[in-house]
């Protein structure tokens, strides 16, 4: 399940790394890039939620749920200023990936 969590997370990490440069860049950002992002980080979410829950985690997978949580917390912040079609705060697009990068890093050690 944390394999299937990585890849998850590995997935919507492509389409937030488009996103970010682009949030960097004051572009538009396409609807449809954030709302695959926001579904498939979700989906990784919740089943590293799942693996936790279940006991079969170690420190660094859980360290890693608990960053993807404030990754996700900045995620939702983020697209609000999609939704009202706002200029997004560069500190919060740092923060956001940030926090996922480094919940991803934890979570790659933890099952290697």
């Amino acid at each position: 399940m944390l394999v299937l969590s990585v890849i998850l997370f590995a997935i919507a990490a492509l389409g937030g790394l488009v996103l970010g440069v682009s949030g960097l860049r004051q572009r538009e950002l396409p609807m449809w890039l954030s709302l695959i992002h926001g579904l498939v980080a979700a989906a990784g979410l919740v089943t590293l939620i799942l693996v936790v829950l279940q006991g079969n985690a170690g420190t660094l997978a859980i360290i890693s749920l608990v960053l993807f949580l404030i990754a996700a917390l900045g995620g939702f912040v983020l697209f609000s200023f999609h939704l009202r079609k706002k200029p997004h705060p560069k500190g919060l697009i740092v923060i956001h990936a940030l926090a996922a990068v480094i919940g991803f890093v934890l979570l790659l050690i933890e099952i290697l």
